[in-house]
């Protein structure tokens, strides 16, 4: 049985750390709100953007002059698998669940016999990643020094994305990341941005339209810009999710920590009251001897 002296250390090791935890929930609390409010300012943008696109794109549809970026290369054999997770940890399962999604989805395509690569944006995702697919990460962006998160970044990935696919390196990119939906709720997505995937109904409407110049020349231009806009938007969605996951997950280490106090301290007087009622024993006995 440990002495009285170490469980006291303990006490004090789990205090110290509980203090810790909580002051990391402060800190992941007053950071959301600012994340979250980015998240959800740019998701109208972003939506409309996709629905102006494919408004355009669906006019297009067939066109012999329609860019890569919408008509694809014409096969289905390389995948780029651009995967995006935070650059650190005590976040519970916000990285793991991206990572696991992507996993899920590289899996599945070697199986269909198609080539996959990666693309890791975020040093929690490429460690975890380069234990199992270390051969098949082909770039890899770490952005701790970034410390306020802007399209500057996004359109940095997006221009190294379209100059892989301009050399001929893949054929579909897919996005990985994580959507904030609550503190508690994040949901790890899948979002396909190469070749660009035109909803049904999504650029549909009652108006017809013009365009000048030519569609194919106005997708030549837009898209390079809605391929960052896009990688944008899973950036803000997924620093929102870090600090919501980081924030429940230091709430429960802090109640766990809470609890693990008031066990010790019950173990710490109950030992200390028999280590006391011992010595009582000892000395009356001794005194009866006498």
């Amino acid at each position: 049985m440990a002495s009285l002296k170490d469980m006291r250390v303990r006490i004090a090791s789990t205090k110290a750390t509980q203090k810790i935890t909580k002051a990391m929930q402060m800190v992941a609390a007053s950071k959301l709100r600012r994340a979250q409010t980015a998240a959800e300012a740019a998701r109208p943008y972003a939506d409309k953007m996709s629905a102006v696109i494919s408004n355009i794109a669906s006019a297009a549809a067939g066109s012999p002059g329609a860019p890569a970026l919408m008509a694809g290369t014409g096969r289905d054999q390389v995948h780029l698998l651009l995967v995006c997770t935070g650059e650190r940890g005590l976040s519970g399962a916000f990285n793991s669940s991206i990572v696991r999604l992507a996993r899920e989805r590289a899996l599945a395509l070697m199986n269909q016999g198609k080539e996959v690569k990666f693309f890791c944006v975020g040093r929690k995702g490429y460690e975890q990643l380069r234990r199992q697919f270390d051969k098949q990460i082909v770039e890899h962006l770490d952005l701790r020094s970034v410390r306020q998160l802007g399209f500057v970044n996004a359109e940095d990935i997006a221009k190294k994305v379209l100059a892989r696919f301009d050399n001929g390196e893949f054929d579909v990119c897919t996005l990985f990341y994580s959507r904030f939906k609550s503190v508690i709720a994040q949901i790890p997505t899948a979002q396909q941005i190469i070749p660009l995937v035109v909803e049904e109904g999504a650029g549909a409407s009652t108006t017809s339209y013009e365009y000048e110049p030519e569609e194919d020349e106005i997708l030549t231009r837009l898209l390079p810009r809605n391929l960052a806009i896009q990688i944008f938007r899973a950036l803000l969605e997924n620093n929102a999710s870090f600090y919501g996951a980081q924030m429940s997950a230091m709430d429960n280490a802090t109640r766990n920590a809470g609890e693990m106090i008031r066990k010790q301290t019950l173990v710490y007087n109950r030992t200390r009251q028999a280590q006391i009622t011992k010595e009582l024993i000892e000395i009356i006995s001794g005194a009866e001897a006498v």
